[in-house]
């Protein structure tokens, strides 16, 4: 069963670095730290530089991390943030299928890295090789899922409550400005 967990956390992994490495890179086609800075934006994660920042390190480290089979249950945590957050945010208005934009690929690696912080990375990790393979289990599996969960909603949260004030348009900057001077008396009939 290691070889197995060896393969799937190296799969798993090594799919969390190249996405996280598409936005802070660009690499393998991604939209690199401008492109996702843009798309923080628009999803009303803000500040979006950091936000961008974030997503991109967390899918890299997280990613990194799940591949060594290291700080199992943290890395699964991290990764059920990003992958809830993208939830949320991008794929669940298009229902479950992948194929419309859907939100079952993110699901599944949820699930993936849930179950890998349930068994543990096994023998062929450092988490082992650090005698910290005991640190798995169902408590640790389900706490990485909710502290996933909230961290993402959290995030989003304060994403929401750090949205740039919109600007005044010119009209309602004019009747302000009317209003202001209206109780003026000092510019009372100018």
């Amino acid at each position: 069963m290691s070889v197995g967990r060896l393969v799937e956390r190296a799969l798993i992994g090594g799919l969390f670095i190249g996405h996280g490495t598409q936005k802070l890179y660009g690499w393998f086609g991604g939209p690199g730290r401008e492109g996702t800075e843009g798309m923080m934006g628009a999803l009303q994660m803000h500040p979006a530089k950091a936000n961008a920042l974030a997503a991109g390190v967390t899918e890299t480290a997280g990613g990194a991390a799940i591949a060594l089979g290291l700080g199992t249950p943290l890395a699964a945590a991290a990764l059920t943030g990003v992958m809830t957050t993208a939830i949320k945010k991008v794929h669940l208005a298009n229902g479950p299928w992948a194929a419309n934009g859907g939100w079952e690929y993110n699901a599944v690696l949820i699930a993936a890295v849930a179950a890998l912080a349930e068994t543990g990375p096994g023998d062929l990790s450092l988490d082992h090789a650090l005698g910290l393979d005991d640190r798995r289990g169902p408590a640790w599996a389900l706490g990485a899922v909710a502290v996933g969960v909230a961290s993402a909603f959290l995030t989003m949260e304060l994403g929401r409550r750090n949205a740039p004030a919109a600007a005044p348009s010119a009209g309602a900057a004019g009747e302000a400005l009317d209003d202001d001077r209206a109780g003026d008396p000092t510019t009372a009939g100018s």
